[in-house]
C-alpha cells in the first residue's frame, strides 16, 4: 500500500493510495479557487495520499455540473489555480486536476448550455424537470468542446498540476457518447463503439499534444452504466484495449450516472453491488488487459479493503466519501492503525433525494474542513439537504450574473 507506483511516462506516485475526486461546489466569485479549497486540499495532501485528484473542473464555463464548480479555461487567471497546485505538492504527492464536461447533465435553473450527442433528456422520474433539455451537438460542437479539453490541461499544467484525468464517467458528456442509451448519432461519433469511443479517444490525443511527456494523463471510465442497454462491461474492455494504444498513465474505473449512482452503491438494472470496493470485480477483470496501471474507487473505508483491491492486481485504491469524514486517513493506516472512516448513511425510498441528500452530508464536511474546522459527522440528512439546496440557489443566482457578463465565444 505504501510502496511508489511508476506510471507509463516515468512519474513516480509515492503510494497506492489516492484521493479521489469529489466535487466540491466551493467556488468563489468567478468559479475560481479560493483560500477555503486551498485549505481542504492542503489537508487531504497532508493525509499522506501518493495522488491527489481534485473535484471536477469545466472545460466550458457554460456548462457547469454545479453553481458553484470551478472553470478553467484558455484565459481563465492561473494564480488561484497555481496556488491550490502548490497547496497539494507540497506535502509530496501527485497533483492532477479532474477535467470534465458535464454535457445534459446541467440543472434547468443554471442557464447556459446543455450539450449532448443526442437531443435526449436525463430520466430522472418525477424529478426530471430538474434538468436542461438538451440540444444535439454539431461536429463543430464537438471539435470545440476537443480544444477546450486540451486548452484546460494545458493551463493545468502551467499552474503547476503534475497531471489530469479526463472524466469519461457517470454519465458526464464523453460518458454519454459512449452509452448507446445517450448517443443515437448515425455519423461519425455514434453507432458502433468505435464510433461511440471516437470523442474519448479524440479527447485523449488532444490533451496529450498539448501537455509536455513528463505530465500524466488519466482517464476516468465506467466499468459499467448499470442500465439495461447502456454502456456494458464488455464495451469497458473494449474501450480499454482502446486506450491501451494512447499514451494513457492510468484508468480510474467507477460506475453509474445520475440517472443509475452506482458510484454511491444504487444501480438502476437491479444489480447488486459488493458492499465496499464496489467495482473490484470489474477492475479485477479489465487490469489483466490493460497496458496501464487502474485503480478503483466506489466504498472503500478500511485498511483490509484497500489491502484486497491491491492484493488483486488493481495498482491502486481510490479513496473519496471515507476522506472527507477522515482526511488523514491514509497516515492512520500506515502508522498501523485500522481506523474506519464512514459518512451517515441516507436510506430514504425517493432514491433520487437520498442520492442529493448524501452527496449534500460530503460537501458539508468538505466545507467544514476547508473551514480548518473538525466538526462531527452526525448531521441530518434532511436539514443538511434543506440548506444545501438553498445555498446552490444562492450560487446558481450568482453564476447567472457572472454567465451574463463572459465574451461571447
Amino acid at each position: 500500500m505504501f510502496t511508489p507506483l511508476v506510471l507509463p511516462n516515468g512519474s513516480t506516485v509515492p503510494n497506492r493510495l489516492a484521493k479521489a475526486a469529489i466535487e466540491e461546489n466551493m467556488a468563489e466569485a468567478g468559479q475560481l479557487p479560493g483560500a477555503a479549497i486551498h485549505r481542504l486540499y492542503e489537508r487531504w495532501a497532508e493525509g499522506g495520499a501518493g495522488l491527489i485528484i481534485t473535484g471536477n473542473v469545466m472545460v466550458d464555463g457554460r456548462a457547469l455540473t454545479g453553481p458553484a464548480t470551478l472553470v478553467l479555461e484558455a484565459q481563465t487567471p492561473l494564480e488561484p489555480f497555481r496556488r491550490w497546485a502548490q497547496a497539494i505538492r507540497g506535502h509530496g504527492a501527485q497533483a492532477w486536476m479532474q477535467v470534465n464536461h458535464p454535457g445534459r447533465q446541467v440543472m434547468a435553473n443554471m442557464g447556459g448550455r446543455a450539450l449532448a450527442p443526442s437531443a435526449i433528456a436525463l430520466d430522472m422520474g418525477k424529478h426530471s424537470k430538474l434538468f436542461a433539455q438538451p440540444v444535439a451537438m454539431t461536429a463543430a460542437d464537438i471539435g470545440d468542446v476537443v480544444a477546450r479539453f486540451a486548452a484546460t490541461a494545458h493551463a493545468a499544467e502551467a499552474a503547476g498540476f503534475t497531471g489530469v484525468q479526463i472524466h469519461a464517467a457517470h454519465g458526464y458528456l464523453i460518458s454519454q457518447f459512449l452509452s448507446p442509451l445517450a448517443n443515437r448519432r448515425t455519423d461519425a461519433w455514434g453507432g458502433s463503439l468505435a464510433g461511440r469511443a471516437r470523442l474519448l479517444l479524440d479527447v485523449v490525443r488532444a490533451v496529450r499534444a498539448r501537455v509536455s511527456p513528463g505530465f500524466c494523463v488519466s482517464v476516468k471510465l465506467n466499468s459499467a452504466d448499470f442500465q439495461r442497454g447502456g454502456f456494458s462491461e464488455a464495451d469497458a474492455r473494449e474501450v480499454v484495449l482502446m486506450l491501451n494504444d494512447l499514451a494513457v498513465d492510468l484508468v480510474e474505473l467507477s460506475g453509474g450516472s445520475y440517472e443509475s449512482p452506482a458510484m454511491q452503491g444504487v444501480t438502476a438494472d437491479g444489480r447488486t453491488l459488493a458492499r465496499e470496493a464496489y467495482f473490484l470485480d470489474f477492475a479485477r477483470e479489465l487490469a489483466a488487459v490493460a497496458r496501464m496501471p487502474v485503480m478503483t474507487t466506489g466504498g472503500i473505508a478500511r485498511r483490509a479493503v484497500a489491502e484486497q483491491v491491491l492484493a488483486s492486481g488493481v495498482a491502486m485504491a481510490g479513496i473519496a466519501t471515507a476522506l472527507a469524514a477522515m482526511p488523514d486517513l491514509p497516515r492512520q493506516w500506515q502508522a498501523g492503525h485500522d481506523a474506519v472512516a464512514h459518512m451517515p448513511a441516507v436510506r430514504w425510498k425517493d432514491k433520487t433525494l437520498a442520492g442529493l441528500a448524501r452527496l449534500a452530508l460530503v460537501r458539508r464536511r468538505i466545507r467544514l474542513l476547508g473551514a480548518g474546522r473538525n466538526g462531527t459527522l452526525r448531521y441530518q440528512p434532511m436539514w443538511t439537504l434543506l440548506v444545501d439546496q438553498l445555498r446552490s440557489a444562492w450560487m446558481a443566482k450568482r453564476y447567472r450574473a457572472w454567465l451574463a457578463g463572459q465574451p461571447v465565444h
